[in-house]
């Protein structure tokens, strides 16, 4: 009793996916998958990016009120 990615199922979905768009259009849906991945995981991080740089400028902002009071 395996997992889900034993080789007879993974060959079993890759006959499916074959059937259902055709050999012509798989690589143009592997590259748009692989394409919306990297977007999602630059999203992701410019989140985290962005999150950063909000709070900095919140502590500049408030050490900033503090120098004038």
């Amino acid at each position: 009793m395996g997992g889900l990615f034993q080789p007879m199922h993974l060959l079993i979905i890759l006959v499916i996916a074959l059937i259902i768009f055709g050999p012509g259009k798989l690589p143009e849906l592997g590259s748009s998958l692989a394409k919306g991945i990297k977007e999602f995981k630059k999203a992701i991080a410019g989140e985290d990016r962005d999150s950063v740089t909000e709070i900095k400028k919140e502590v500049t902002h408030q050490d900033s009120r503090d120098d004038k009071a």
